[in-house]
């Protein structure tokens, strides 16, 4: 044991004691400087000054940028405009005769045909009224045929025997009778018609709507009716175009039938295609606009009387033409141009006029050619000339990482986990495991044997390869 004389240890400790002293100082300095360099990191002036430096770096190397290549294709050229679907037949059924409703034979929102039965007015009055008629005019015909029988044997008597006035009141008589008759006949069809609009029909195809009375109520003729029938199929779409596009409507239309799609409110999906029918013959001077009609077949019922729906003519189409995205035409002072990459990775301005341009696509009838690529993004840093790198579009997936074959041994410990826990249960280390499995191969199960059988062989082809890059 080592023993400490005279002043030794006390002199021992105060050197430890100065050397703590010593690191404790250097470690505050190192972290007071540590917070100068921060601080002086954080002010505006020196981060605008490296904000400023990089971006001059950055300046200096090829702009990234995206591309899209120029296309030739037939481009439908449409006029849009805004419209509401109008039923072509609406009408409302009312009862023409005043009576108790006694049964209504027809469901809200139905689909009728024309002459089905929709209510049924009580129609004991109107029968009598006809039965009245009929029998008035059976009584007229009996007097007809007597007054007409007397006018006979009074002509055959001759004016010796009856005196002429006598003769000539009967005839008369006669005639007053027969327009009696006629009178008759007219009473009996009126009162027919009467009985007969007891019974109310649909006068349209179409679907009712919701149903204004009740079965059991007195309805009068005056009355503001039963149902509402409106035709749905096919519909109308009134809608409207300003007026200068109205030269472009006429001119498609003397070539032939123009064709009209309608979409939603949104303008993403089209609810059906139809054919443009009437253009009106005024321009409304209040909105500088014309009114225009079309009618779709509505199949679907996808168009609604009152909907509010987006319009497009179709007014032309132009054929094999060149096509490039809408966001690579730029507008600058001298006109509408854009960029095209050039085969060195640089990239040059291009005029070019437009012939018609929509929010995906410009149809381009000077300054690009088919087989030329336009730059699409990226256009604050670029100037004729200047060197881009290509970037991959937006959106697009970086390709899959091929997966890592599995670990042999991996495989090897998964396969014989129950016979280890079988039969080495009692080892502990990797290699002693290995032993034991080898010395009781015979007992183990067919997975441990391939999986034992796949090591092995995965053993020797690394050895062999590392002998081979020995050699080598």
């Amino acid at each position: 044991m080592q023993q400490y004389h005279g002043t030794e240890r006390p002199a021992a400790k105060g050197w430890h004691v100065s050397k703590l002293i010593k690191r404790a100082f250097w470690l505050a300095a190192a972290a007071a400087v540590a917070g100068v360099v921060i601080y002086a990191s954080s002010l505006p002036s020196v981060q605008k000054q490296f904000t400023g430096r990089r971006a001059k770096m950055s300046a200096d190397g090829p702009v990234p940028v995206t591309v899209a290549q120029a296309r030739v294709d037939d481009v439908l050229l449409y006029l849009e405009g805004v419209g509401t679907a109008k039923a072509r037949n609406t009408v409302t059924v009312r009862p023409q005769v005043d009576g108790r409703i006694l049964s209504i034979n027809f469901k809200e929102g139905q689909d009728v045909k024309r002459g089905d039965v929709l209510a049924k007015i009580d129609p004991a009055t109107y029968q009598a009224q006809l039965e009245q008629t009929m029998a008035k005019k059976a009584l007229d015909e009996a007097e007809l045929a007597n007054a007409q029988r007397d006018l006979e044997r009074y002509s055959k008597l001759g004016g010796n025997i009856i005196a002429q006035k006598t003769i000539d009141t009967q005839r008369a008589l006669v005639d007053k009778l027969t327009a009696q008759i006629k009178l008759d006949d007219a009473g009996i069809a009126n009162a027919k018609a009467f009985l007969e609009y007891t019974t109310i029909v649909a006068p349209i195809d179409g679907r009712t709507g919701i149903r204004m009375v009740d079965e059991g109520n007195v309805v009068r003729a005056s009355d503001a009716g039963i149902v509402v029938i409106t035709e749905l199929r096919p519909v109308s779409v009134v809608f409207t175009l300003p007026q200068q596009q109205l030269v472009q409507v006429q001119k498609a239309l003397a070539r032939g039938a123009l064709t009209v799609e309608a979409f939603d409110a949104d303008a993403k999906s089209m609810l059906d295609r139809g054919t443009l029918q009437v253009v009106d013959n005024q321009i409304d001077q209040t909105t500088g606009t014309i009114r225009m009609k079309a009618e779709f077949p509505n199949a679907s019922l996808q168009l609604w009387p009152g909907q509010f729906v987006n319009v497009r003519l179709h007014i032309d189409t132009l054929k094999a033409v060149v096509v490039i995205p809408t966001p690579a035409v730029q507008r600058g002072p001298n006109g509408t141009f854009a960029y095209v990459l050039l085969p060195d990775n640089s990239i040059s301005l291009r005029l070019v006029k437009v012939a018609d341009q929509t929010e995906t696509q410009a149809v381009i009838v000077k300054g690009i050619e088919a087989a030329d690529q336009v730059i699409t993004t990226g256009f604050s840093r670029l100037k004729d000339g200047s060197e881009v790198t290509v970037a991959p579009p937006e959106g697009e997936q970086p390709p899959v990482p091929v997966a890592a074959k599995p670990d042999a041994r991996a495989i090897l410990r998964t396969a014989c986990a129950a016979d280890i826990q079988k039969l080495c249960a009692n080892v502990e280390r990797r290699s002693e495991i290995r032993a034991c499995l080898q010395a009781k191969a015979a007992q183990l199960s067919e997975p441990c044997k391939a999986a034992a059988t796949g090591e092995g062989k995965a053993r020797k082809d690394g050895v062999r390869k590392a002998e081979g890059e020995g050699k080598e």
